[in-house]
């Protein structure tokens, strides 16, 4: 018998969780490129020359000259410090907008068998893609833990919400599971490619395994969800609401796809969905 299925819809007014800061509390920094010691060493010698002019020259001041030659040996013995940065934290938040309610009950008791992010994605630092085969790490933004754990919280929270599941236990629970699931993240970046407008990616592939007496066993159903986010700028603070909103995206096709698992049990197909 074929059963129905909804999805729940709030509207969230309040203010987004996503960023956690430490320090300072204005925009995440995208890293600037820092300076090589031949152009630091080129820059000194500028200063060098300009305070031997200024000597020279009869129209300035003793006092401003002798100023000037201070401050310049200042620069050349490091005693002039750059303002700290700060390193500022983030994290997904609870999906609000894709609980799916179905009018009959689920039997399906899952547990999350593994949920592992793929190289080289997995490090806390954030990740920008800057060229078609280059990518960087942000040093003064990243998780405030590690990449799995992050997104394992908000995909929990999904499948506990849902009536697509009938519970959500964790490993050594008395209740056992009779479906397993696992989740591999394979992308994770902003896409902040010149010429480009900056984008949020992400890429998700969940596999849930028929799991009698909480042993895994037959496939039941596999799926492979591509999200791209369009930012309003391209900083860590707009790349983490991309995220959110991809990830939101992800959970609402998944949920469709187990909906109609469930009026097809013997489907096992390889789901592959990647909707910009």
């Amino acid at each position: 018998m074929t059963r129905g299925c909804l999805r729940i819809a709030f509207n969230n007014e309040q203010e987004p969780s996503h960023q956690r800061q430490s320090g300072d509390r204005g925009e995440p920094r995208v890293p600037s490129v820092a300076l090589g010691k031949d152009t630091e060493n080129e820059q000194k010698l500028l200063l060098l020359n300009l305070v031997k002019k200024i000597n020279l020259s009869a129209s300035v001041p003793r006092t401003a000259s002798r100023l000037l030659l201070l401050a310049v040996l200042c620069l050349l013995s490091g005693c002039l410090s750059r303002p700290q940065l700060h390193t500022q934290t983030f994290a997904f938040d609870p999906p609000a907008d894709s609980i799916w309610k179905s009018a009959a009950q689920s039997a399906r008791v899952v547990s999350i068998r593994s949920l592992r992010v793929a190289a080289p994605f997995d490090d806390r630092s954030l990740v920008y893609r800057t060229g078609d085969f280059s990518y960087v790490e942000d040093p003064y933004a990243e998780f405030l833990v590690s990449p799995s754990e992050s997104v394992r919280p908000p995909i929990r929270s999904w499948m506990s919400q849902s009536d697509l599941f009938q519970a959500v236990v964790e490993p050594g629970s008395a209740l056992k599971p009779n479906t397993m699931a696992e989740i591999t993240v394979l992308e994770l970046y902003g896409d902040f490619r010149s010429g480009k407008r900056p984008e949020a990616v992400l890429t998700l592939r969940f596999v849930l395994l028929e799991s009698p007496d909480g042993i895994p066993g037959k496939l039941a159903f596999q799926g492979e969800y591509s999200r791209r986010v369009l930012l309003k700028a391209r900083n860590a603070n707009a790349l983490m609401v991309g995220w959110n909103e991809a990830l939101e995206q992800i959970l609402v096709q998944l949920g469709s796809q187990i909906c109609r698992l469930d009026s097809a049990p013997a489907y096992s197909g390889l789901t592959k969905d990647t909707r910009d």
